[in-house]
């Protein structure tokens, strides 16, 4: 079911939308909008999915114990990482 609705747009949004369909992107300014709309709604849900996870590895790393826990300085740090990220595709390298 479609709903009929005033917006308002301001200048730079209804030249964009006008150029989409000129372009033959999509058949009305509807449309622009409503596939606006729905990257808004996918966007919405995905992120959430993804945060968590990573909020879930992040906690189960910190329960790691200490002694597993890499060392990284502050002013050395991105040389650590590359040496580290050369270790282990060395390790990797070997076992093959």
């Amino acid at each position: 079911m479609t709903v009929k609705i005033a917006i308002e747009l301001d200048d730079t949004h209804r030249e964009f939308a006008d150029k989409m369909v000129a372009d033959g992107f999509y058949p009305s300014v509807s449309s622009v909008i409503q596939a606006g709309i729905e990257q808004m709604m996918q966007n919405d849900a995905t992120p959430t999915d993804a945060l968590a996870g990573m909020a879930d590895e992040i906690r189960r790393r910190m329960e790691l114990p200490r002694d597993q826990w890499i060392p990284l300085e502050g002013d050395t740090l991105f040389g650590d990482l590359r040496a580290l990220i050369r270790a282990k595709k060395a390790e990797r390298q070997n076992e093959l």
